[in-house]
């Protein structure tokens, strides 16, 4: 890529999705991709998101759990929403910035046995690789193109 990529993940609470998709583009992209997630609020991370990323060898535990700024918008390339509630609730980007919509089900949620409920968190974070994946290639495209 020409120049670092800047991606914000936004989300309700900072505390699941967003948090698993910072995790995964820190554990599969290039050195050229910077990365943050923020909340609307800042929840705390979820013990369970935290538990099955560690299956899959991927550590979140020092990873924070913030609000946004506007600051955080202007750093920006793309800002990606993982939730309807962020995605309602983000404000207007700055011009030349990237908006995309990710409609993640929300693990934290699940109802049911813990197995069950560790089920669901399973299957989002899945998805949220089978995402990242997709982007990384996007902007390794992209970056292509652009030298």
């Amino acid at each position: 890529m020409s120049r670092n990529k800047h991606i914000l993940f936004l989300c309700t609470g900072n505390a699941c999705r967003s948090q698993m998709a910072e995790g995964w583009v820190r554990h599969l992209a290039s050195e050229g991709v910077e990365i943050k997630s923020a909340g609307i609020e800042a929840h705390g991370k979820n013990p369970r998101a935290v538990a099955i990323m560690a299956e899959v060898g991927v550590d979140i535990s020092g990873q924070e759990s913030t609000q946004w700024t506007p600051e955080m918008l202007n750093w920006a390339d793309i800002v990606v929403t993982v939730c309807g509630h962020a995605d309602e609730q983000c404000p207007a980007l700055p011009t030349g910035k990237t908006r995309e919509h990710w409609p993640l089900d929300d693990p934290a949620k699940a109802t049911g046995t813990e197995s069950e409920i560790m089920e669901k968190f399973r299957s989002v974070r899945d998805d949220i690789e089978y995402r990242i994946r997709g982007l990384i290639k996007q902007l390794e495209r992209k970056g292509n193109k652009e030298s």
